[in-house]
């Protein structure tokens, strides 16, 4: 029963105001989903722009996100779109991630030099990480 501010007659009909929660609920599930479908397209993948070699056998990874290691054409490691070394890759593994649940994913250039390739993959091993895939695109028929 609502609370009243003044005594009313009996000849007195005013209606009461009242609160509609129902229009108030649908509003803020409209604000909620225009939130979230904008905050999903600001999302981009920072990387360095490599060329990819093919491969016809590959599987698609639908699995969460692993660290994702990039190797340009000239043998340029990155790691998030900033440079880094051997030995931070070993680090940052060793000190951030789980060895046994870790998955690693390694984009190197088709130009790139398989000597590159095999370091990044030794420092990855090196921290324990066995969960290791490397990313290339499927042939264009």
């Amino acid at each position: 029963m609502p609370v009243q501010l003044h005594s009313r007659s009996s000849d007195d009909e005013g209606d009461e105001a009242r609160i509609e929660i129902i229009p108030l609920i649908d509003i803020m599930f409209f604000l909620l989903a225009a939130f979230m479908l904008v905050s999903l397209s600001m999302t981009q993948l920072h990387r360095v722009p490599i060329n990819l070699p093919e491969a016809s056998t590959g599987v698609a990874d639908t699995k969460t996100p692993p660290f994702q290691i990039a190797i340009d054409a000239s043998g340029v490691t990155t790691w998030d779109g900033k440079i880094v070394t051997l030995s931070e890759i070993t680090t940052r593994l060793k000190t951030g991630a789980k060895p046994d649940e870790t998955r690693v994913l390694i984009a190197a250039d088709a130009e790139a030099r398989h000597k590159q390739v095999l370091g990044v993959l030794n420092a990855v091993r090196d921290a324990g990480v066995e969960k290791v895939s490397f990313e290339s695109k499927t042939p264009n028929p």
